[in-house]
């Protein structure tokens, strides 16, 4: 190929380029054929498992509507939020299935009569 037949954009003639009517399948040809690769090369691409990666299975009992109930795992923190005329007592508390960072604030007084044995 002669310096003549090749464009100021690097491609060679308009036969080289995709058309506008180009299917997806003819264009990414057309790439990978620029590029060197195969199809082969470009879909082979294989991801080996890493046992880190797997969580493990933690049980939990479904209703018939497919919900369940969230249930308190530990006391993280207390807190006191002070007001204009009264104070409010807090907890932070830690759910089951759910990570430390999703842990959430509750009025102490209601944990203390639903869930008693988180305060034991």
């Amino acid at each position: 190929m002669s310096c003549d037949s090749i464009s100021d954009d690097g491609y060679s003639p308009s036969s080289d380029r995709p058309s506008l009517d180009s299917s997806s399948e003819d264009i990414k040809k057309m790439s990978d054929d620029r590029l060197g690769l195969s199809s082969d090369d470009v879909y082979g691409i294989v991801y080996i498992a890493d046992p880190s990666h797997v969580l493990e299975e933690q049980p939990i009992s479904l209703q018939k509507d497919l919900s369940y109930e969230e249930e308190p795992v530990q006391i993280l923190d207390r807190n006191e939020q002070v007001l204009r005329s009264k104070s409010i007592l807090l907890v932070k508390v830690l759910w089951r299935s759910h990570q430390v960072e999703e842990a959430t604030w509750e009025l102490e007084e209601q944990m203390r009569q639903q869930y008693p044995y988180l305060f034991e």
